[in-house]
């Protein structure tokens, strides 16, 4: 479906957004084959980008992101203080000792945004960092921003009453993940906070001492933006093989 804004402007957000899906430096071929754009038209444009920061083109001739895209998102953070609120959040969650920790925005209809993430203490198989977009309908952080930002299915009914979402192996088959929602005023959906590592480490036990620091680390994070706490203070995570069947019933 067409746009109705402006052509060139849609044409020339096309080329940035290449850059979301393939983040490693693009030759102007590989640029043109994932835009679906001619090369002619390709370089008229990257002019401009070029000429205000958001492109850069290194020696060997390829392209990658100039420093405007991470000077706006420095922007972003400042003006919706999420910085400031979650990055401790992180840290304390690490030096607890948990697996890896991370905070998901949704990003469009099918896909999350990891907008904070900091390596756990332990060996990390998951190869998760900030400014990745991941499947929404994928991973514990996807199911808890589905369930709780306009899914209504029963399979999504256990995330909304134990606000908490355990993956095994959807989105990486040797990674699991645990999430819980974080809230704004009037109990909107903000993120997901996450943690997620090998699957080996994350057994029945570990599961429950997570969930544990999980939410009450998604609980003072809801506190300082406004948000309720009622739900996320009698977290627990779903019954054993609940995962399991939330992936057959979206199948």
């Amino acid at each position: 479906m067409r746009s109705p804004g402006v052509a060139a402007v849609d044409r020339a957000l096309t080329i940035l957004g290449a850059f979301e899906e393939k983040p490693e430096p693009m030759s102007l071929a590989e640029l043109s084959r994932h835009t679906g754009m001619y090369k002619s038209t390709l370089l008229r444009l990257m002019t401009s980008l070029q000429e205000f920061g958001y492109l850069v083109q290194l020696t060997d001739g390829r392209y990658h992101l100039g420093p405007t895209p991470f000077r706006l998102g420095a922007i972003y953070q400042r003006a919706n203080n999420l910085h400031d609120q979650v990055m401790p959040v992180l840290r304390q969650l690490v030096a607890a000792g948990t697996e890896s920790p991370s905070f998901h925005v949704r990003h469009d209809g099918k896909r999350r945004l990891c907008v904070f993430r900091i390596d756990s203490q332990h060996s990390t198989l998951d190869r998760v960092e900030a400014g990745m977009l991941l499947p929404l309908d994928r991973g514990a952080a996807g199911r808890v921003i589905l369930a709780f930002d306009g899914e209504s299915g029963e399979a999504d009914d256990p995330i909304r009453k134990g606000a908490i979402a355990v993956s095994f192996g959807e989105r990486d088959p040797d990674c699991a993940g645990i999430a819980c929602p974080v809230f704004g005023p009037n109990g909107k959906l903000v993120g997901a906070l996450s943690l997620s590592g090998p699957k080996p480490r994350f057994t029945k036990d570990s599961i429950k001492t997570m969930s544990s620091l999980l939410s009450q680390a998604a609980a003072r994070l809801t506190r300082s933006l406004g948000g309720p706490t009622e739900l996320l203070d009698r977290a627990s995570p779903p019954l054993e093989g609940t995962a399991r069947t939330q992936r057959r019933a979206r199948k």
